[in-house]
């Protein structure tokens, strides 16, 4: 085997498992009125089923990137795609919403453990030039995994049941972690020298340009994460009414529209770096603009309007992976998966609070009736607007001091090459 042919094979082992990461991710986004039930809880506790799952997959981004760089990405995508596969097997035999929190707790940290291992393999093994549509072309192909979760994996629960749905995703999560233990394979200079973790941690934060690349994608991705995860379906089918397959389409197009922007935006990133600031400017703006166009009418808003708001969000995503190329132009191979373990905090930190805000928010709205109301939802969608000013509003500030004050970091692939 070539040794580009042996880098694609790893890189698409590193796919198969976000793809299936991602499904296991989203496997409630079309089930979380069918959730709601099955465990007969409200919309506060049902908050907690990703608010919990998301946290825990912040609080392990930077324990993930420590793993990574002491022991490199198969042993960290082998042990996460097993506490995927873990996850599920709990979630469908749950006697309870307590042990179903737990499930997706487990989830989490099996999740957070993914995508950095991906981007590992890319920052090692791909050059500069190539780094940042690599990065857009492992995002955009692992939002398939939210198409499955939407449309065979509902279905298959439907059809099926709730414990077979979620038995069947276990197993296949349990194929994908044999799939990466066989693939991946790691040279000698997969894992870097030992550093302190203090050390690499305050190194890392210390970085202006790791700071701006928290904040990039603390603002980009959670309102596209709080419609997607869970809030987004109850929002289309009990706050507006839309049939189930209806609202089955506008996630088809979210990820849809997020396949073909990705490319256009890592494009970009690639080709314009000192632009990648407004470029996530550009981003949020797009988001809010939709989002606000849909909550001021006085009554449901069109079917197109809903298919744009769709294709806005779902930008945040790829918006989001612009933070890691500049994490990966301002840090040495030593520390870089612990700084994109900062990074990927960011914006998970931002969809927990906003997930979490938008529960109570339909829960005091309520007023003991239903919550799934479209006034109750124009409500609660209104938390976005503060982490959206917040958000830019660091950007800003910190993109000012990285500036142009600091070369990029060496090519990571030639540096290691030299030992």
């Amino acid at each position: 085997m070539s040794k580009t042919t042996g880098v694609v094979a790893v890189w698409c082992a590193g796919i198969a498992a976000y793809t299936v990461s991602i499904t296991n991710r989203t496997s409630l986004a079309a089930l979380g009125l069918e959730t709601a039930e099955h465990f007969a809880v409200d919309p506060a506790t049902l908050s907690l089923f990703a608010v919990l799952q998301l946290a825990v997959y912040g609080v392990m981004q930077i324990p993930a990137g420590l793993a990574l760089d002491r022991f490199g990405p198969r042993a960290v995508l082998t042990v996460g795609m097993t506490l995927l596969a873990c996850s599920s097997v709990v979630l469908a035999l749950a006697p309870n919403v307590a042990v179903g929190i737990a499930a997706r707790v487990v989830l989490g940290a099996g999740d957070a453990m993914i995508f950095p291992s991906v981007l590992r393999v890319i920052g090692i093994r791909f050059p500069r030039r190539l780094a940042p549509v690599a990065v857009q072309a492992t995002g955009l192909l692992g939002q398939f995994g939210q198409l499955i979760s939407v449309i065979p994996f509902a279905a298959l629960v439907h059809v099926a049941g709730w414990v077979s749905g979620f038995l069947a995703l276990a197993g296949t999560s349990a194929l994908v972690a044999v799939l990466v233990f066989v693939v991946v394979r790691e040279n000698r200079h997969e894992r870097v020298q030992a550093v302190a973790m203090r050390t690499r941690l305050s190194e890392a934060w210390a970085e202006s340009g790791t700071r701006l690349a928290f904040w990039a994608h603390f603002v980009t991705p959670f309102a596209g994460n709080t419609f997607a995860v869970l809030w987004g379906y109850p929002f289309l089918v009990g706050g507006l009414g839309l049939a189930q397959t209806t609202a089955q389409g506008l996630f088809t197009v979210y990820v849809l529209v997020g396949i073909l922007i990705a490319p256009v935006i890592g494009g970009l990133s690639a080709r314009m770096p000192q632009r990648r600031v407004a470029l996530v400017g550009v981003v949020v703006a797009v988001q809010a603009a939709a989002w606000l166009a849909v909550l001021v009418g006085s009554g449901p808003a069109p079917l197109a309007l809903l298919v744009l708001l769709a294709a806005a969000l779902c930008i945040g995503g790829p918006g989001s992976m612009v933070a890691f190329d500049i994490a990966r132009d301002h840090n040495p191979p030593y520390r870089l998966s612990t700084a994109t373990g900062i990074v990927n905090g960011g914006g998970f930190l931002s969809s927990v609070l906003v997930i979490l805000l938008m529960g109570w928010a339909l829960r005091l709205h309520s007023h003991g009736g239903d919550a799934y109301t479209l006034d109750a939802f124009r409500y609660a969608e209104l938390v976005q607007v503060p982490f959206w000013i917040l958000g830019m509003a660091m950007v800003i500030r910190e993109g000012r001091r990285a500036g142009a004050a600091r070369a990029p970091a060496p090519e990571l692939h030639s540096v290691l090459s030299r030992g």
